[in-house]
């Protein structure tokens, strides 16, 4: 009975542990699906009346507001972020990874707020951006806000913000398997049961509630009965993995010239809340260069009057998709088509950067899409132009195709571009060029750039990535948990002797020892190391003080630091311990973190994981 007692409580508390993340991660996936379902409706709102202004429907001459619309809507969102919240700026991911690996997934809910406004002014008004980027750092500040008002630990609480994250993906996609392997193959690279069980519980929730309060479950973008019914045959193979190579190149083509722009705003000398202002003004140039080749191609309708390169650039995709695009073309025809959509390559690759990079809101995924439907297109009217294309094939399969391998390419993501396609358009017979294409486009993109679109900009700010499990722990460690070395009972300053050093070595086994000023901040530490290289000469001793062996280059730890982060100085420093700083007295020192305590605590992790 005693041991009965004694078991009771134990699995009680491990059933507790094993449904309590599922039941918050089901909270907020279909919380984050309400929110999602809100911020797309009035994305579409805004959209549709900016349309009827290009239109010339609501307003004046059409082609002027193809410019002003954009300089508007940025002009906003520049004075929301600059005023409310610096960090809703871009294309959303990169803010939510950093947060992930530097605050253990501490978010700001005015972030999430601001981030949907600024998204819905830039992309509704004609930015160039998608909506992907804005629900991930939306559904991340959501996991983020109940994680913490929960008082979850540093690991829930990433596992929440990946919820949130993947529960985004999920409802504007309708997408729920691309929503959870987004989360676990570029967020949290973290394929335990541990954290998978809540990430698919929220984002399943997410698309049932998505698809309730809109009342129907279609894909995105709807592909024809033919291209369901192909069959793809050995002689194509050779197509499709020289596809993947140049959506490769297209992807790195495209993240190096968006870095490079974010990299050329930095540097601008303008207040931070008139560069959006300087992107909408290029934006709508580049508009209204798009409306004028698009009718000296023979557009009709809105295709002549809304420029292709704004917005997320769905109705381009669809275009292309549709195989009766491609019909009603001549042999004449096709370099002149291949041409315009070349044209419309480059400025889409430039439209999409000057929108993020000058400080507009919006995501990637989409304009990846779009590049990768336009770069499919061009393929395949080359290969009609060669005669290479098997009968029966269109330019409209490899556009299909060209959609995931460089969204593959383009965020380093084979699985998420893969099964995201496959969600969008609700064809399985394309699946195989699918996930050839895409394993290609991403090994041709790493081998050129080792940064995907997201890591690039985390990487040169000095933000330590990896793609590795055991990384992946660390960083859901906090160094609170790790055993502390206490400090003698009394201060060591710059100006004591080195013999009071070796008599609190003897009392108290101190290995090493922070110095102080006279207001108690850190100035540096001893270490035992040192002290250990001046005895060699103990006639000396008497004669040295503190500050001949202070080194004040050795950093401090933070109590809310990662392990990842505490490592890290660990391997720049060859010490022993380094200095805990108390939370309650920024710069007054709490304790000593030991490298062999630190590695016990790893050790103690991986066995438990």
């Amino acid at each position: 009975m005693a041991l009965q007692a004694r078991t009771k409580p134990s699995m009680h508390l491990t059933l507790v542990q094993d449904w309590f993340p599922i039941m918050i991660g089901a909270m907020v996936g279909a919380g984050t699906g309400m929110a999602a379902v809100g911020f797309n409706e009035t994305l579409l709102l805004v959209e549709r009346w900016s349309h009827q202004l290009h239109l010339g429907r609501v307003a004046g001459p059409g082609l002027a507001w193809v410019v002003i619309t954009p300089v508007v809507g940025m002009f906003l969102t520049g004075l929301l972020v600059h005023l409310i919240a610096s960090d809703a700026k871009g294309h959303g991911v990169p803010q939510v990874m950093e947060s992930l690996i530097k605050a253990g997934g501490v978010m700001k809910l005015r972030t999430g707020i601001v981030k949907a406004l600024a998204s819905i002014l830039t992309v509704g008004s004609g930015g160039s951006g998608g909506t992907e980027g804005p629900i991930v750092q939306i559904g991340a500040v959501a996991g983020s806000f109940v994680g913490q008002k929960m008082r979850v630990d540093r690991q829930l609480l990433m596992t929440l913000v990946g919820c949130g994250s993947a529960a985004g993906i999920s409802s504007i996609f309708n997408a729920p398997i691309a929503g959870v392997f987004f989360v676990l193959e570029i967020l949290l690279r973290d394929f335990s049961i541990r954290t998978f069980a809540p990430i698919v519980v929220s984002s399943v929730f997410s698309a049932v509630t998505t698809q309730a309060l809109l009342g129907k479950n279609l894909a995105i973008f709807t592909v024809d009965a033919s291209l369901h019914d192909a069959q793809f045959t050995l002689i194509e193979l050779p197509s499709f993995l020289l596809l993947g190579a140049v959506s490769g190149l297209v992807a790195v083509g495209f993240n190096k010239f968006l870095h490079f722009m974010e990299d050329a705003f930095d540097r601008v000398r303008v207040r931070a809340i008139y560069k959006p202002v300087i992107g909408a003004v290029v934006l709508g140039g580049l508009g209204v260069a798009t409306v004028y080749l698009a009718r000296a191609g023979g557009a009709q309708g809105d295709a002549a009057h809304v420029p292709a390169v704004y917005g997320n650039g769905y109705s381009v995709i669809r275009t292309l998709l549709e195989p009766s695009t491609y019909a009603g073309l001549t042999k004449g025809s096709l370099p002149i088509v291949t041409l315009f959509l070349l044209a419309l390559l480059v400025l889409k690759v430039v439209a999409t950067s000057f929108t993020l990079a000058s400080g507009g809101s919006g995501g990637v995924f989409a304009p990846s899409l779009m590049l990768g439907a336009v770069g499919g297109a061009i393929f395949g009217h080359v290969l009609e132009l060669l005669h290479l294309t098997p009968g029966g094939s269109t330019p409209a399969t490899y556009a299909l195709v060209g959609m995931a391998a460089v969204l593959a390419g383009s965020m380093h993501a084979p699985l998420t571009a893969m099964l995201l396609l496959f969600e969008l358009t609700r064809n399985f017979y394309v699946i195989l060029p699918i996930m050839l294409a895409a394993i290609l486009a991403t090994a041709v993109s790493q081998l050129l750039d080792r940064d995907s679109i997201y890591t690039a900009k985390l990487r040169r700010a000095g933000v330590l990535l990896g793609g590795s499990r055991d990384l992946t722990l660390l960083r859901k460690i906090a160094v609170s948990s790790v055993v502390r070395t206490p400090l003698p009972p009394e201060p060591i300053y710059a100006s004591d002797p080195l013999s009071k050093l070796i008599t609190l070595h003897a009392n108290y086994n101190v290995p090493d020892f922070p110095v102080v000023d006279q207001g108690g901040q850190y100035m540096g530490m001893v270490t035992g190391a040192d002290m250990r290289t001046a005895l060699i000469d103990r006639e000396a001793v008497p004669l040295l003080l503190v500050a001949e062996l202070l080194r004040p280059e050795l950093p401090t730890i933070a109590v809310d630091e990662s392990l990842d982060s505490v490592m890290e100085k660990f391997a720049l420093h060859e010490v022993a311990s380094l200095c805990l700083i108390d939370p309650a007295s920024p710069g007054r020192p709490l304790a000593l973190i030991s490298r062999t305590k630190v590695m016990k605590r790893y050790r103690e992790a991986l066995e438990q994981d």
